[in-house]
């Protein structure tokens, strides 16, 4: 599997067991656990939508696009700046 791939299966795998909305893929790498590819989730609709409560989630798959876990890293409104999120 090549790395979008990779991308589309964390995507629908942790929709499919969250019932979340894939909204970015945030990065991809491969290590010797597998590819930890991280996304950003849509946890909660708002109005306006610069309101909405993004949830950061890294996702383990193995080499065949098998999810081996999958962990949330944190949350934010999607009209927060990164660099405020962090802190």
């Amino acid at each position: 599997m090549n790395m979008r791939e990779l991308a589309e299966q964390a995507k629908s795998q942790l929709a499919g067991l969250t019932g979340l909305k894939p909204v970015t893929v945030a990065g991809v790498f491969n290590d010797e656990q597998g590819w930890h590819v991280t996304l950003e989730m849509l946890e909660m609709s708002r109005i306006p939508s610069a309101t909405d409560v993004l949830g950061d989630y890294e996702v383990l798959l193995d080499d065949s696009g098998n999810m081996l876990r999958f962990e949330r890293k944190s949350s934010r409104l999607r009209g927060t700046p990164l660099e405020e999120a962090v802190s």
